[in-house]
């Protein structure tokens, strides 16, 4: 681009910033990222997705209310294909993930759009939007224009001088000259420098190995330029001094300056033909309504056309902004079924449906003691029918009869047929309700719960959450029925109108989120692998559920006891060490004694300003010295009696009474959509919460046995998250170490120690289990003082354990900086089939990003593992099934599943189970399960 191009603008002489001519810059590919990432995943009523384009009209529109006095506006898109930078660096952002597919659908709306609001879109092929940017501030301030570039890329930061300024929208923040040293500890001139030194991860620029901010920061300023640090690059010592000058011989700062230089000469001239042609054009409200009604973009489209009752055809909550009453007669039909012709009539629809929503309605919520007060259904949106049963109303005395409703609904509900498919929110619930009535429900293809589970797992998914959330309904609660705190219907206190709407509203809300949300599921190969495999174990785990398992209760009295007589002791013990007795559980008496009375050192506070007692801080004290030169007794005595009570208050006490009495066993519950890494989470008893460690909690699982003739069998996975971290980091010698069979913590000691592979048996016990210690704790992104504590080291010591492993893993570190990179970039991280796992707080500030970062590194691990069981148990259950067996699956528990086997099937599930579990996904390394039998699951275990 030749100067020519501002010929035309006279230099400015007045230093008012509002008298200037003013060129606003948007870097448009950063905002089209940061939209998709950032908004929910928005439909219209196509079901095509619109989040970006919001994210991109919000954004722009507050840009232009933040800069009014912006004269020309431009927004820059990076073009198709390669640029120059790629011809350089065969490597350059290699690590970047491929734009997905949602994202790419709504470039050309993003495009029309940002073009309609009033602005100049420019795309240059070869180059970077970037590089487009710097070429028009730099020219444009030459000339005396004031530049304002709205963008998130640290590298726009070399271009900041008097004229140009930076503004990132998402951070709410501003950067002059003053304000880029502020921000890297370097004037702008000097940020190439800077970036050459410490690289450009998201880029994939190279830097000096170990070199972060401070470091450079610190040798610049010492040396004042990376040309001067590279002349007295023999003066830096250590290791990362070497590491400079490895650089150097290299050659690699040649490259990455190249890489890192913003291209400001970019010849312009088939794009712009003057500076006054980008002068602020005027809006297109045409295109902006058209865009605008079939995005669905009810707010903005209202605001356009000055209508606040215009809905666009593209909306996907047709009738959000109308309160439910006024819903309910306007928009909807719902009746009651009170007749036999009125039910046949609705038999017939139902059976006509390929598909149909079904909901209950139960007096109870516990799936063991709820039965039927009525059944709603709908295969139609806005059409719905209530049957009520097992109850008499006031307003409707005449209803059909329990038995003879089911009686004729039965076939539909028990058959699988591919034309009588059922959709339910959280349909396992239903399941239980309907075998309380003897009725085995089939052929549910899809479950709304789970869908929204698999879509958005970090957020609420019960029904009137999902109504508001994706239809924009606000529904009919309980509380609307029965008042506030209520759980379930109370049918004296409401009428079978009032019945019948809301539990009407509940299957047709259900059948219009299916329609909703299945598309945005099937577009994705991914989430639809997902989705599939949480509605086949979904039946699996009904199974589990309904089975149960059988418990020693005599065993546990006799366990209780003991724990109380070993409470009694600890609190005797406690009161002995603080000279007087004192209440154990309580906060406030136990930090008096610590710290008031026997002087212990203060670890941490609480909220209020207190003493902390919690967990971590006794752990911290344990051993301590106090302030009178004595070791600190209490915080063990306190550590054992905190554990021993919850499992006297969570297990041998509860336990028995949990029995149920029609099955004399323990129906635990499995919910699917509780843990967003898409683990089971267990309640009513939580039984993977039993701890396996302790002797105490080794016994407890003794308490779960098997009936005469029966054993139980545990599989389960061995190192299974190690494993998964082998495939996905596809680090070398961790799969080598795998493959060969080996004891991967002695191998890891080996590589950590420098023991030669062929001597890996002199590895010690003590070296094992610091390499297993850091096998695990890495991957769950433990820092070097969590390694140095749970070791029993220190800080240095443990910093040198992780350098080393690092050193030996290259893979894992690479994954562990890529997977950060690739959470930041889109929110969430994924497992090997396609679960997403969201993390709101990847680019949050302080604490809440780093615990983030380490759920990135852990969550594909967890999420796969998680995944993987499911399958197993998925595989298992079809498995004894086809072989007509009568073993069954009792238990899942983490990465384990326990079976109850008849002792004549003994052999046969030794056998086949394990390799069951072990062909249940096909990863880069192999798959080891681990079986056991025994007549309780503490011997099988």
């Amino acid at each position: 681009m030749s100067m020519d191009l501002f010929s035309s603008l006279e230099p400015q002489t007045v230093d008012s910033f509002s008298q200037k001519q003013v060129l606003l810059l948007v870097d448009g590919s950063s905002y089209l990222y940061r939209a998709f990432y950032a908004l929910p995943n928005l439909r219209n009523q196509a079901g095509e997705p619109t989040g970006a384009v919001y994210g991109i009209v919000s954004m722009m529109r507050r840009l232009v209310a933040d800069f009014p006095q912006a004269t020309h506006r431009v927004c820059v898109f990076d073009a198709k294909g390669k640029t120059f930078r790629d011809d350089l660096y065969s490597e350059y952002k290699a690590t970047r993930s491929q734009m997905p597919d949602d994202m790419r659908s709504q470039i050309e709306w993003v495009h029309s759009i940002v073009a309609a609001l009033g602005w100049h879109v420019l795309m240059v092929p070869g180059v970077e939007a970037d590089d487009v940017m710097g070429t028009l501030a730099v020219q444009a301030a030459a000339t005396g224009c004031d530049i304002i570039i709205s963008t998130g890329d640290k590298d726009m930061a070399q271009l900041v001088n008097a004229n140009i300024l930076l503004v990132d929208t998402m951070k709410q923040e501003r950067m002059g000259v003053a304000g880029v040293e502020n921000n890297f500890g370097v004037l702008p001139e000097r940020i190439i420098d800077y970036l050459s030194l410490i690289g450009d991860t998201s880029d994939n620029i190279p830097g000096v190995y170990k070199c972060g901010p401070k470091t450079a920061v610190k040798w610049l300023q010492a040396y004042g330029s990376l040309d001067n640090l590279i002349i007295n690059a023999h003066e830096i010592k250590g290791v990362v001094g070497d590491n400079l000058r490895q650089a150097i011989t290299n050659n690699q700062f040649a490259l990455t300056r190249q890489l890192l230089t913003i291209k400001c000469d970019v010849d312009l001239s088939p794009y712009v033909a003057s500076f006054d042609a980008l002068k602020t054009p005027l809006p297109n409200v045409l295109v902006q309504r058209r865009l605008f009604d079939q995005l669905g973009f009810r707010t903005w489209l209202r605001e356009l056309t000055g209508d606040p009752n215009s809905i666009p055809v593209g909306d996907a909550r047709i009738f959000a902004d109308k309160p439910a009453s006024s819903l309910i007669v306007a928009t909807v039909q719902y009746e009651t079924i009170l007749t036999l012709p009125d039910l046949h009539r609705w038999l017939d629809k139902i059976h006509a449906a390929p598909l149909v929503a079904i909901d209950t309605e139960t007096n109870a919520l516990g799936a063991w003691k709820a039965h039927l007060v009525g059944i709603s259904l709908c295969c139609e949106t806005g059409i719905a029918a209530y049957i009520p049963v097992g109850h008499t109303y006031s307003d409707a005395p005449e209803q059909l009869p329990l038995s003879l409703v089911l009686t004729l609904l039965k076939p539909w509900l028990e058959s699988d047929a591919v034309h009588q498919q059922k959709v339910l929110q959280h349909a396992k619930f239903d399941m239980h309700v309907f075998a309380n009535h003897g009725i085995q429900l089939r052929g549910v293809a899809h479950d709304t719960l789970l869908a929204a589970y698999v879509l958005e797992a970090h957020k609420r998914n019960n029904l009137s959450a999902l109504a508001e959330r994706y239809l924009g309904k606000k529904g009919i609660a309980y509380e609307d029925l029965c008042g506030k705190g209520a759980k379930a219907i109370t049918i004296d206190q409401v009428s079978i109108e009032q019945v019948a709407v809301y539990a009407a509203e509940d299957a047709d809300f259900t059948w219009q989120l299916h329609h909703l949300m299945w598309p945005m599921i099937h577009a994705d190969e991914g989430l639809a692998a997902v989705y599939a495999l949480e509605i086949v174990s979904q039946p699996v785990l009904f199974d589990i559920e309904r089975t149960g398992v059988k418990i020693d209760t005599q065993l546990l009295h006799a366990q209780s006891h003991e724990l109380g007589i070993e409470l009694l002791a600890l609190e005797q013990q406690a009161h002995s060490i603080a000279n007087q007795p004192f209440n154990l559980n309580s906060p406030k008496q136990l930090g008096d004694i610590m710290y008031q009375q026997l002087g212990y050192p203060i670890q941490s506070k609480t909220a209020t300003g207190a003493p902390s007692t919690d967990e971590d801080t006794l752990q911290a004290l344990v051993n301590a010295v106090d302030n009178n030169g004595q070791v600190c007794l209490l915080p063990a005595v306190i550590l054992q009696h905190r554990s021993l009570a919850k499992l006297k208050n969570t297990y041998t006490d509860p336990l028995p009474t949990l029995i149920e009495p029609l099955t004399g066993r323990v129906h635990t519950h499995y919910s699917q959509a509780a843990v967003i890494t898409g683990r089971l989470s267990s309640s009513e008893p939580n039984l993977q919460n039993i701890p396996v460690k302790t002797v105490q909690g080794r016994r407890i699982r003794q308490a779960f046995i098997a009936p005469s003739g029966y054993q139980l069998v545990s599989v389960d996975y061995s190192q299974i998250e190690l494993r998964i971290m082998a495939h996905i980091s596809q680090d070398s010698t961790l799969i080598q170490a795998f493959n060969a069979g080996v004891d991967i913590h002695r191998a890891t000691a080996a590589e950590i120690f420098g023991i030669a592979s062929d001597a890996i048996h002199t590895v010690t016990n003590e070296q094992r289990r610091y390499a297993k210690t850091i096998n695990f704790g890495l991957i769950y992104g433990m820092s070097a003082f969590g390694l140095a504590n749970a070791l029993g080291v220190s800080n240095t010591e443990a910093k040198g354990y992780i350098e080393r492993y690092f050193v030996r893993y290259t893979g894992v570190k690479a994954y562990m900086s890529r997977i950060k990179l690739e959470a930041k970039a889109q929110g969430y991280v994924s497992t090997v089939l396609g679960r997403r796992i969201y993390l709101p707080d990847i680019n949050a500030n302080g604490p809440r990003r780093s615990g983030a970062e380490r759920a990135a590194i852990n969550a594909p691990m967890q999420g796969t593992a998680a995944d993987l069981i499911k399958q197993a148990m998925v595989n298992i259950a079809a498995w004894l099934k086809l072989n007509q067996l009568n073993s069954t699956i009792i238990m899942q528990v983490h990465d384990e599943l326990i079976l109850e086997v008849p002792d004549n099937e003994l052999d046969m599930i030794q056998k086949n189970v394990p390799s069951l579990m072990t062909n249940a996904l096909t990863l880069t390394v192999p798959l080891v399960a681990e079986i056991g039998v025994g007549k309780n699951w503490g011997l099988a275990h």
